[in-house]
Parts: C-alpha cells; sequence; structure tokens
C-alpha cells in the first residue's frame, strides 16, 4: 500500500503523538509513504498565522524518516478543481486529489475526507 500522510498525521508523527499501534500498522502495511509539497505550505502558512505550533524543520524529518516527497502536478490541481464541493479546505482538497489521481490510500483522522471516493486509512493521536 502506498499511503499519503494528512498534514496533522505528518505532524503527530514528527511529534510522536501517533498511537503506537497506528504507527506500527503504518510500517507494516505501507509500501512506502508520501509526503505532499501542499502538506509543507500548509504547515508554513497556518504557522505564519500563530494558529499551528510544528517543529521548523519538517522538511528535514520527512527526509530523515524515509518519507517520499509528492510535487503538486497539473493533473493533482485538475483533479481537486473537479472534486465535488464536500469539503472546503484547499489543502486538504489537493491531498485527496493526489491520493485519487496516484492510486494513494490518504492516512488521516479527517471523518469529512471519507466522503470523498479515496480510500483512507485511518489514523488517531495518543
Amino acid at each position: 500500500m502506498r499511503l499519503l500522510l494528512d498534514t496533522h498525521t505528518l505532524i503527530w508523527a514528527a511529534r510522536e503523538e501517533l498511537r503506537d499501534d497506528v504507527h506500527k500498522a503504518i510500517e507494516e502495511v505501507a509500501d512506502s509513504v508520501f509526503v505532499s509539497a501542499a502538506t509543507i505550505w500548509e504547515i508554513e502558512i497556518k504557522r505564519a498565522l500563530g494558529r499551528l505550533q510544528a517543529p521548523e524543520d519538517m522538511i528535514e524529518r520527512v527526509d530523515e524518516s524515509g518519507y517520499e516527497r509528492l510535487p503538486i502536478t497539473f493533473e493533482h490541481a485538475r483533479e481537486a478543481g473537479r472534486l465535488p464541493l464536500l469539503h472546503g479546505d484547499p489543502f486538504d482538497r489537493i491531498l485527496v486529489a493526489q491520493a485519487r489521481t496516484e492510486g494513494m490510500t490518504l492516512a488521516s483522522a479527517d471523518a469529512a475526507l471519507r466522503r470523498y471516493d479515496v480510500a483512507v486509512f485511518e489514523v488517531e493521536r495518543r
């Protein structure tokens, strides 16, 4: 299985706040784990607005963890724009589009994402 980490999932993993069984399951079921450029973008925007506290070295943590970088392509943008308006967060919409386009499973705790036609691997925080 190819997993795409949602923003909160990445942050929880970086802070070691994922439940142990969830972290273990990710390691056991995932052939590869991806982090979208949109996730780094979202973290930095929310950090600048004072709405999020996340480690300053997220890119380095992504690279050190062995996660793969996923850029945003024109196809991802087109798919995000064509999604039904079930969720208003543009960052979540691009992650859904990327997961659908790339045949990935989205690792997330956001129940609203399950309304889309996308595979979701449920995660939980400690």
